[in-house]
């Protein structure tokens, strides 16, 4: 139902000049908006939920004239080996209202979730209405965003950490949309395969995807805003010889 939606949207939106986008999106305390693409398991949802900025949304949104919308509601986190530590507006989002999604209890504690439990799938995941997250804006709505994101994760060990783009890297790296699937994201999938999606979310885009990037290029020149490009995947080498950046430090 969820991507359903999301894939309505994207057929929807253009026809009307509004860019649909795979993307979460948050405001600081200046009313500054910033959206961060990205396919899942790169980051969107805990990157959006910062304790300093106000969370607008995690995964789908729209870009109109006006500035952008959340269509959903509400976030869809991934659960697997979540601790309080690590990611802990999610943690704490999972309360009375929130669904839990292939997860298992603590056998000693009944009422407790095994959050290291991926007995079922590896695709663990938690869903809680945005009212959930601290600081959450209500209604869900931002200005036109002065920082895009492209966020990536990089299994080669290859790119940086981070990159500012000139206006002609951000139009080749939205339309390439390169990353790496990784465990928990696609049935089959164990360890970090390499792969492109157009838009960074070619499976929701019923045109072709040079309409979005055509949208989006002319809505980053009209408004001014910086690409970044943001690798949550490998450091110091590739899979299997580095490490991946944890998402505290990439905040």
């Amino acid at each position: 139902m969820k991507k359903g939606i999301f894939g309505v949207m994207h057929y929807y939106m253009p026809t009307v000049g509004a860019l649909s986008m795979h993307a979460s999106a948050n405001e600081g305390p200046g009313g500054d908006s910033t959206i961060l693409f990205g396919l899942s398991g790169t980051g969107k949802t805990t990157l959006s939920a910062d304790p300093k900025r106000n969370l607008i949304g995690d995964d789908e949104h729209v870009w109109t004239d006006n500035g952008i919308f959340n269509i959903e509601g509400g976030c869809y986190a991934k659960a697997i080996g979540l601790t309080e530590e690590k990611e802990p507006e999610i943690f704490r989002a999972i309360k009375f209202g929130a669904l839990v999604e292939n997860i298992q209890y603590l056998p000693s504690e009944p009422r407790t979730i095994d959050y290291d439990n991926v007995s079922l799938t590896d695709n663990t995941r938690c869903c809680y209405p945005l009212e959930h997250i601290p600081g959450v804006k209500i209604p869900a709505v931002g200005g036109h965003p002065k920082n895009i994101i492209f966020l990536t994760c990089d299994a080669n060990g290859v790119l940086p950490p981070v990159s500012r783009l000139t206006f002609d890297q951000a139009m080749y790296h939205f339309i390439s949309g390169y990353t790496a699937k990784v465990a928990g994201t696609e049935m089959g999938v164990t360890e970090p395969q390499s792969t492109f999606s157009a838009c960074f979310g070619e499976a929701f885009l019923p045109k072709h995807p040079y309409l979005y990037a055509k949208m989006l290029a002319e809505k980053v020149e009209k408004h001014n805003a910086h690409v970044w490009l943001v690798n949550t995947g490998w450091t110091g080498g590739k899979y299997g010889i580095g490490k991946r950046m944890s998402l505290r430090d990439t905040r």
